[in-house]
């Protein structure tokens, strides 16, 4: 039986790269530096007005330092069978040396008007999951009355003097459980070690 595939991005093999996971069909990239860098060229260029949200989204994200972001897509298949469009991000924050198990339960028991929590035992280690409620930034213009669902991991790094913190937002706050899920199947893939295996710089002669 052989193993599922995955699609490699380029981001994994940067020497950079110090946290790695893996994210399931559905979810699509989206470049934040470059969307940030565009805000300035949609006032002069009428074919970005459009894309002001997304811009707008962008630079937020960065300067709440997400350092990866993807747009979800997937079908409601437990209601009406349309669209549920999420946000994944990436972020990362540097702490004072605590144990692992004590970093995620800061950071848990710290979330504001936290709905539900709880205790994550992954691969990588002791983490945690947060469920919460955020007003919509009105800058964004989703038109979500219902506010937005926010589910976060807090997953500390092997060294205990950082903490990886992986979020799902969405405007479909009726299918908390489902984006737990999502989010915890998600979390169970992150690794502080390169799991990917080497590439060799040697590449056949096909000629």
């Amino acid at each position: 039986m052989s193993g599922a595939a995955y699609t490699i991005d380029d981001s994994a093999r940067s020497k950079d790269a110090d946290v790695w996971f893996a994210l399931p069909p559905g979810f699509v990239p989206l470049p934040l530096h470059e969307l940030a860098a565009a805000r300035d060229a949609a006032q002069t260029d009428g074919s970005l007005v459009g894309l002001g949200p997304v811009l707008r989204l962008a630079q937020l994200l960065l300067e709440a330092g997400a350092v990866h972001c993807c747009l979800g897509l997937h079908v409601d298949d437990e209601g009406d069978g349309g669209p549920l469009l999420s946000l994944f991000t990436l972020a990362r924050r540097d702490t004072g040396w605590a144990p692992r198990s004590v970093l995620a339960g800061r950071a848990a028991v710290g979330a504001e008007g936290a709905e539900h929590i709880e205790v994550l035992d992954l691969p990588c280690g002791p983490a945690s999951l947060v469920q919460t409620r955020l007003k919509e930034p009105p800058e964004l213009g989703l038109g979500a009355p219902g506010g937005l669902l926010q589910v976060t991991a807090y997953v500390p790094g092997l060294d205990g003097r950082r903490i990886a913190i992986l979020s799902l937002a969405t405007t479909a706050v009726d299918h908390a459980q489902h984006y737990r899920d999502l989010l915890r199947g998600i979390a169970v893939t992150v690794s502080f070690e390169d799991p990917l295996p080497e590439v060799s710089d040697d590449v056949a002669d096909k000629d």
